[in-house]
């Protein structure tokens, strides 16, 4: 005697929805050879270059310390900020986004999809990035939930101002503009040498950009054992909610 067979049609539990969308994601950035380059390669090669040769002035102490935060705020700039801007620029562009809002997937379950895959990038460069520092001496001090708290508010800030450029400009207006600023704050940002190599007026202005208020404040905490770096940490939080709020008011998914 045969059983009927009765379809139960339903959409899977968001917890399970936005762990596929996020396997899906981290996978498609681990292919790609751009993301690579901008998330891992660069950040590395800097920070072993610039250790192991004099070419830049970082001031007294050691190198590979004073480097080491900076490098590490980069790799989050890389990934929040540059990646996740090209990356969903270029989603919206072919309707990648528009598809994805025609599936059960709610756009809140794609936004933590999205947010998770940076975090767990991120996770891996650290893992990257300190091994190779502790490789070339690198000597890490002070409270490790204060370096977490500090990437995170530097995420949000880079991830907001990621996605507002990828939802308000072309896919390709996107991708120059994106390696602009990335371009433009490595070298402005305090990353690879001190903010006191500009002029005081032009200095005070560089310290309130976010990649100069996460690479100031893993600096005093890795390198000088400091505690909560307030003043950091208040520009950060500034930045992560006008970015934020921003993306959220002016995002357009198709």
């Amino acid at each position: 005697m045969s059983t009927a067979f009765t379809p139960a049609p339903g959409a899977a539990p968001l917890p399970r929805m936005v762990g596929a969308q996020t396997a899906h994601e981290l996978r498609t950035l681990l292919r790609n050879g751009e993301q690579l380059l901008l998330t891992l390669i660069i950040p590395v090669a800097l920070l072993v270059l610039f250790s192991s040769t004099p070419l830049l002035d970082v001031g007294p102490g050691s190198r590979v310390d004073f480097l080491a935060p900076g490098v590490l705020a980069l790799a989050v700039l890389s990934t929040a900020f540059t990646g996740q801007a090209i990356g969903t620029g270029f989603e919206r562009r072919y309707g990648v986004l528009k598809r994805l809002g025609a599936t059960p997937l709610p756009r809140s379950g794609l936004i933590a999809a999205k947010s998770l895959t940076v975090l767990l990038v991120e996770l891996l460069q650290t893992a990257i990035l300190g091994v190779v520092a502790l490789t070339l001496g690198w000597s890490p001090h002070g409270n490790a939930l204060t370096v977490v708290l500090l990437v995170l508010l530097g995420t949000a800030a880079f991830s907001g101002f990621g996605l507002l450029m990828a939802g308000t400009l072309r896919a390709e207006a996107t991708l120059a503009a994106a390696n602009l600023v990335y371009l433009l704050l490595l070298v402005m940002g305090g990353v690879v040498f001190p903010l006191t190599k500009f002029s005081g007026g032009l200095r005070s202005v560089l310290e309130l950009l976010p990649i100069s208020a996460l690479a100031d404040g893993l600096r005093q905490v890795l390198q000088h054992g400091a505690g909560l770096p307030a003043r950091d940490l208040i520009v950060l939080l500034v930045w992560a909610v006008a970015g934020l709020a921003l993306a959220a008011r002016f995002f357009r998914w198709e």
